[in-house]
Order: C-alpha cells, then structure tokens, then sequence
C-alpha cells in the first residue's frame, strides 16, 4: 500500500475506525444478553475490571505490535518471534496463520448476520415488519437455504469497498459510521426509557448483587465478553496498529479505543435491557433477539417503523465496520505474504471467499454451528497465542522499546508484568474453559 494510505489521517480517525471494528453484535445482543445471565451490575463490575486490564496491556500490545512490523498478522508474529532469532521467526510467521484463519472465519459468520440486519432495515423501510408475525417472518429466512443472497453480496461487496483506500478509506467510512451508531442508539435509549415497566430494566442493569461475583462463570462470562468486545483476538487490532504513527502513544489510544467501545455496550444495554423488561421479553435470546424480540416492540410503540429503520441502520454500519477490520487483516496479510498481489486482487479473493463460503452459512441451523466452532476453538486459541507471543515470546525490551514510543512517562515492569502474568493467565482460563466445556463466548 502506497505510504500515504498507510497511515490513519488523525488519531481521532484512527480510534473511531478502531471503536468501529470492536462495537458489533458483540455489544448489541452479546452484551444485553450476558448481563441479563449473568447477575446484571455485578457482571458490569466484573466486565470494566477485564476492560480495563485488556485495553491497557492486550489491546495496546497489539496496537505496538503491528506498528513495530508496519504489517498485519502474519509479518508481526513473524517479527515478534525473530526477536529470538530468524528461526523462531519462520515459525512465528507459521503460528500466526492461525489467528488470520480466525479473522477470516468469523468474517465468513459475520456477512451473513449483517445480510439478515440489511434485510431487516430493508423490511424496515417498506413497513412490511410493522404488520408480520415477527417470529414466522424471522424464521421464514433464517431457516431457508440461499434465502438472503441479494442482502449478503450487498454485503461484502460494501465492505470491500470501503477498504480500496487502504487506512484513508477505513477512516474516512467510520468518521461517518460511528457517530450514527451512537447518535442512533442514544435516540433509541430515550425512547425506550418513556416504556412502561423500563425502570425495572435499569434497576436490574445497575443493582450490584454481589454475592452474584461469588460465581466463578460470571466472571469468566464477563472476561470473554471482554475479549470479544475489544477484538483482542490476536489478529484484527494489529493491522490497525500498523498503521499507527510513530509518535502515538498506543496504552493511551487503547483505552480510549476500550471507553467508546464500553459506551457503546451500555448505550445498546440501555435500549434492549430495558426494552425486554417492559414487555416481559427474554433479554439471553441470541440473534432473535435482533429479529423477533426488539420488532414486535417497536410495533407497538408510535413511530415504530421510524425507529426500526433508525435501529437497523446503526446496526448495519456496526457489523460494517466490524467486518472491514476482518477484510483488512486477511487481505493485507495477503499481500504482505504475496508482494505481487496488488490491494485490489487481494481484497477480491477475500471477499469471494467470504461470500463463497458463506452462503451456504444462510440458514440459522448450519451458522450457529459454524460460529460455535470459530468462538470455541479458532478465536480463543488465537487469543492465547497472541498473548504469549508478545509478553513471553517477544523479548521485553524490544516490547516495551514499542509501548513507550511517544509516551511523556515510560511503561516498565509494571505494565510489563501485568501483560505477562495477569493478561496471558485470563487468556489461558478463557481458552481452557472454551475447549473443555465446548462453550462458545
């Protein structure tokens, strides 16, 4: 990529563009839905204890990472394990295929969940949504093979699109799609807090029970909520920091990236918690709870239609955003490995697969099945293998030399130790607990 689209244009770009890629279905049903399950405040207390420990040590890891390498997934694996010589460094470069396929993966998923959103801000528009029976209409299309092709290429073409600039484009669709996101969602929480019974939704949200944190899973719940939220996947947030310059302190810009990404949680929480509880509605419904829950309210509030059309909106440009990243860290890692495969050809194959694969992952039934299998294995491995490679792989002082580039009080043993001990053993229980219960984050 030619060095002015290397670059993010500014640091706000840089974070809107990084917020993009986290907020996604992981805070708008993911998160409602966990908290619901899991004690409600407590589980909000045990989520900002992992927030904060992963922004300020995973996350910003990945960020300096990717920038030390001035590349993607597979040449910053590469790099971090050189650092202990060019063998280690070949076998780095082998690992990281591993979190790659699980960007890839989980795009596959993702396209055809945000072609259901697009059919359903589609519905949303004509005002056939307003008069169906919500559950028939969902599982009309959720269950056929083949059904949403038309909303799916929609997808991933407009994905695609989006990244033909390189990090100039990505920053310039986020300025955009980001500020609607949250703008859509606080007009939406405004009016949910008008519906009879909310209160119970918010005194549910906000009451700290806390013999609730004496269970082990509601912390674990609230850890991998805390991954998946942040994307600290060990793959996608590094081919951001690629793009970071040298003067930006990555800690710093990762915790901002986790406050407008934890925003962005709470502010979904505030329109589907409360929501659930006026109208008696199960909060841990899942996916339905985008397609069956959420519009049989919003026919039977005044404007629903408009109000639908505004929730399917933010929706789309959250899993959009969520996607380019996806896109972004398997097409540049292909052209990183393949120098003579331009931008576009890479983001083509990308793309093709994608939808190649994906729409045989149309139907509800052969989806959930896929994604159980990228959330249990692909992605938590991925996680675990990012998370030693930077704090016990990577030597420490080539590390911290990164993390401290533009700092006015450099990190040390401390931030270093955190990442090394409290940061890899949360990603080793969240990998154990994945592969041995089968449960899917």
């Amino acid at each position: 990529m030619e060095g002015k689209k290397r670059q993010f244009g500014s640091r706000w770009g840089f974070i809107l563009s990084a917020v993009g890629s986290a907020v996604g279905m992981a805070n708008v049903w993911g998160f409602p839905a966990k908290m619901g399950a899991n004690g409600g405040g407590a589980f909000l207390v045990a989520y900002l204890i992992f927030v904060a420990l992963f922004s300020a040590v995973g996350l910003s890891a990945e960020y300096a990472i990717g920038r030390r390498a001035k590349t993607g997934t597979l040449g910053a694996y590469k790099e971090a394990w050189a650092t202990r010589g060019k063998t280690m460094g070949k076998a780095g470069g082998l690992l990281g295929t591993l979190p790659l396929a699980g960007s890839l993966c989980i795009a596959i998923g993702y396209a055809v969940i945000i072609a259901y959103v697009l059919k359903a801000f589609f519905s949303s528009i004509t005002g056939e949504l307003m008069h169906v029976d919500t559950g028939a209409w969902f599982e009309g299309f959720s269950g056929a093979d083949m059904s949403v092709v038309p909303f799916h290429i929609i997808v991933v073409v407009g994905a695609a699109l989006t990244l033909l600039l390189g990090a100039k484009s990505i920053e310039r669709s986020n300025k955009v799609m980001m500020p609607v996101f949250f703008v859509v969602f606080l007009i939406l929480a405004v009016r949910v807090a008008f519906l009879p019974g909310a209160a119970k939704g918010y005194q549910f949200m906000f009451t700290f029970r806390w013999e609730a944190l004496k269970d082990p899973m509601v912390w674990v719940w609230a850890m991998g909520q805390a991954f998946f939220s942040l994307s600290v996947t060990g793959s996608g947030m590094i081919v951001y920091g690629a793009y970071l310059d040298e003067k930006a302190d990555v800690v710093k810009m990762a915790v901002r990236t986790a406050v407008l990404d934890t925003v962005a949680a709470l502010v979904a929480a505030l329109v589907i918690i409360p929501a659930c509880f006026a109208y008696g509605l199960n909060v841990g419904a899942g996916p339905s709870l985008l397609f069956v829950t959420l519009p049989k309210i919003l026919q039977d509030i005044p404007l629903g239609r408009l109000f639908a059309i505004f929730l399917y909106t933010a929706m789309v440009f959250a899993g959009i955003s969520s996607l380019q990243n996806m896109f972004e860290a398997v097409g540049e890692s292909v052209e990183n490995r393949f120098p003579k495969v331009n931008r576009k050809l890479a983001l083509l194959l990308v793309s093709a697969i994608c939808l190649g694969v994906g729409l045989f992952m149309e139907p509800i039934h052969k989806w959930g099945p896929w994604m159980d299998i990228v959330s249990i294995y692909i992605i938590p491995i991925g996680a675990t293998l990012g998370a030693i490679s930077w704090f016990w792989i990577m030597k420490k002082d080539q590390l911290l030399g990164e993390i401290n580039k533009g700092v006015a009080k450099p990190h040390g043993k401390l931030w270093y130790n955190v990442g090394r001990w409290a940061y890899v053993l949360c990603a080793l229980i969240l990998c154990a607990v994945a592969l041995i219960k089968k449960v899917a984050f």
